[in-house]
This record gives structure tokens, sequence and C-alpha cells, in this order.
């Protein structure tokens, strides 16, 4: 769970550091906009910017239920925040499992790509397609209720 939030943390951190410089020259006005900057960009690539991740054994039966496709992800992933974004309010119909979080999610997408943990990789129907299109991911949803 920690390397989860490394990255994030680290820009935090950093966004901080580079901050100082034009703080104690007296620009403060700089030195909030490069922190501002810096937290939006760790918020980005930060898990909070994806729906809240469940088990691969969970998407799975999620998905047989409803039929909504699942997704394999990873925080800092810039294809995985690309799918996400692109989706909008529509990615909160998908079943979103982080493989940083469950070791059975990491095997499942690197049985599906010959041992690679590529990300995004989303299951349709049981079948998986690496790093798909977003507007395809949107017309594999069921119309909504």
């Amino acid at each position: 769970m920690t390397r989860v939030w490394m990255p994030p943390v680290l820009l935090v951190l950093s966004g901080a550091a580079v901050a100082t410089g034009p703080a104690r020259s007296g620009d403060p006005v700089t030195a909030a906009v490069l922190f501002v900057l810096f937290l939006l960009f760790a918020g980005m690539i930060s898990p909070l910017v994806f729906p809240r991740p469940v088990t691969a054994a969970e998407a799975r039966r999620r998905s047989a239920a409803d039929g909504c496709p699942v997704v394999y992800w990873r925080p800092g992933c810039t294809y995985c925040l690309r799918l996400r974004l692109r989706l909008g309010r529509d990615a909160s119909r998908l079943h979103w499992v982080d493989v940083w979080r469950d070791p059975a999610g990491a095997a499942e997408v690197r049985a599906a790509n010959d041992g690679d943990e590529t990300v995004p990789t989303v299951f349709v129907a049981d079948r998986p397609h690496t790093n798909p299109d977003p507007s395809w991911v949107r017309e594999q949803l069921p119309p909504a209720a």
C-alpha cells in the first residue's frame, strides 16, 4: 500500500522544496502557484482519482451480475489516468482492480499479457483488452438502468 502513495507524496514534497526558493526570494505568489501545480499533479496520479478498487474475485462476481467491464489498473499509470478521465462519470460503473493491492489481479493481468503486467487491461465478457480506447470501453457498458 505504501508504494501506491509514494509517487504522490514525493511530488508534494518536491513541490514544497521547489516552492521554497521563490518564497525565500520574496515572491510568495510564484511559490504558491508552483506548490499548487505540484499538488494538482500529485492528486491526478494518486488513487483518489479512481473509484474505490475491489479485489479481482469481487470484480468478477460483480461483472457477472451487472455485465460491466473489469478494469485492472495501477496508480501512476498515465494510460490508466487517460482511461479514467476520458470515461468521466461512466468510470464509476466499471469495476476497478488495483494490481498493486491485489496479487490475484496482478496475476490475471500477467496471464492475459504474456507475463507482462500491462495496464490498463479491461476484461469484457472474460476477454482481456489491453489499453483499449476509452470510447470503445464506454460502448461496452450495458445501458444505464
